[in-house]
């Protein structure tokens, strides 16, 4: 079995995204790591030429600055670095999301264990979204997702989050998907502030829109976030001593939007009947 893992990243120093501990904490269980590197205003080449490893392979690319459609260049350079994974499977890692060491054994268990399944075409993960400090996670986001697909079938990505496999030229399909055991951590939304702003100001144009006039994580329904009562990876840990916010306090004159009570109705369903109503980007396979 041979195992890619592959992610993109620009200016990923200047926005503080962990996208170093990211690419390490899955080194371990691949043969190659695939980074599609844009122009960057920082050291992010440098950086991740640094970690001095001979499963990384770097492709240096030009970002589309005319795409400002939903976003649809993040999806590029997304495919840019997976068209070029050779691998059985294709294991994708946004710079911001990072495993734990504990759990490298069950995801390479999983891949091993299906892949001689041709039912089976990607792995899904839970997901650990960090919001405000690391003490703490925001539920409102997808719960689910999967990121390891069979690099063997037509398949393509547009948006940055999820795959369409294709049987038919005009038609696709999401990918009929088996739990991969664990969790995904989500940091993007514990990084310092100034960051958060950085990140809004160069964005913002890809989706075409204005960048928001400010940057806080206190806007936000309580009733989305729950304590975190997990352990951090162990790579993650100076990042967070000197990267992430340490206080949070939501705005008191925050008031709930119908979009959030439609998130309660779903809180709801899920903890206390297990009913999962969320959109999913994968079909479970039987």
């Amino acid at each position: 079995m041979i195992v890619s893992a592959f992610t993109f990243i620009r200016n990923g120093e200047l926005l503080g995204y962990p996208f170093l501990e990211s690419i390490q904490s899955v080194l371990p269980i691949v043969d190659e790591f695939v980074v599609a590197i844009g122009k960057s205003d920082d050291n992010t080449l440098q950086k991740v030429q640094s970690i001095n490893s001979n499963k990384i392979r770097i492709i240096e690319t030009q970002w589309n600055e005319g795409m400002k459609d939903r976003g649809f260049v993040y999806a590029q350079q997304k495919m840019t670095a997976q068209f070029n994974c050779i691998g059985d499977w294709a294991f994708y890692l946004e710079g911001d999301e990072v495993l734990h060491e504990k759990d490298l054994q069950t995801i390479q268990n999983s891949m091993k264990n299906y892949l001689n399944n041709p039912e089976i075409e990607a792995l899904y993960f839970d997901f650990y979204h960090f919001y405000g400090t690391p003490d703490q996670i925001g539920i409102a986001g997808y719960r689910r997702a999967p990121r390891i697909i069979r690099n063997t079938i037509r398949n393509y990505s547009p948006d940055g989050l999820f795959f369409v496999v294709m049987d038919k030229n005009k038609k696709g399909r999401y990918p009929k998907a088996a739990y991969a055991g664990c969790h995904i951590y989500h940091y993007g939304h514990v990084r310092k502030l100034d960051y958060k702003h950085k990140k809004n100001l160069q964005i913002s144009k890809y989706w075409n829109k204005e960048p928001e006039s400010s940057s806080t994580y206190s806007n936000v329904d309580l009733a989305e976030i729950r304590s975190f009562k997990g352990t951090h990876p162990k790579i993650i840990q100076d990042w967070l001593k000197n990267e992430a916010e340490t206080e949070f306090n939501q705005n008191p004159n925050y008031k709930p939007s119908l979009k959030d009570y439609k998130h309660r109705l779903r809180f709801w369903l899920f903890e206390k009947i297990g009913l999962d109503i969320s959109k999913k980007h994968y079909k479970e396979a039987k």
